[in-house]
């Protein structure tokens, strides 16, 4: 046995795989490429099982807007809000706003804000329903955005648990903090999902 395996063996022990009971489509879905690609099929099924409230979510990292679309199917309004330039861990280094802004424009309850999450966490003490961590796959950054949305909202996901060890540590590191149950969808790159159990309950 490898390392690599090893370490995924103790990553994997600790954490409840998270098995979906059903699997749908959402109505609006971007055609474009992204590695998200896989994971709308699991969002109405965790949105049920936590009975999490349909107000509000928000999304730190939209790149092109395809996770972001997702969303807009299951809550009344969507906050995305991304550099919309690139990081380490991104092909496209270019500035993007507009292009993202113009190919969102039909979905009316999206809206999308250019900032850096830093910024952003300073001044926003609102609570939402659900909120979406797919920023530059570093411990640091993922671990000080990921416990702002874990103590803000009910229900946080991760992007690429399955890619980025650093990624997985932060989120163990968070439900340690924030004593919030932890789940691993492994599946397209890996969906972390973070759930605080005091304010929803969990269908059986």
């Amino acid at each position: 046995m490898g390392l690599r395996t090893l370490i995924r063996d103790k990553f994997l022990s600790d954490i409840e795989p998270y098995k979906p009971t059903s699997f749908s489509k959402p109505e609006h879905v971007l055609q474009i490429t992204s590695a998200w690609k896989g994971l709308e099929l699991i969002i109405g099924d965790i949105i049920t099982r936590f009975n999490l409230e349909r107000n509000n979510c928000i999304e730190f990292g939209v790149e092109f807007g395809y996770s972001a679309v997702i969303f807009s199917n299951y809550f009344q309004k969507v906050i995305g809000v991304d550099t919309f330039e690139g990081d380490q861990h991104t092909e496209n280094q270019i500035e993007h706003f507009d292009d993202t802004r113009n190919r969102l424009s039909a979905y009316q309850n999206i809206e999308l804000i250019k900032s850096d999450y830093r910024d952003w966490i300073k001044e926003d003490q609102q609570r939402y329903n659900f909120a979406h961590v797919d920023i530059v796959h570093n411990y640091k950054e993922t671990y000080e955005c990921g416990l702002w949305t874990a103590q803000h909202s009910d229900c946080t996901v991760f992007h690429d648990t399955e890619s980025f060890p650093e990624v997985r540590k932060a989120i163990k590191d968070i439900a340690k903090a924030t004593g919030q149950k932890i789940y691993n969808y492994p599946h397209h790159y890996g969906l972390g999902i973070l759930v605080d159990t005091k304010k929803v309950g969990q269908r059986k």
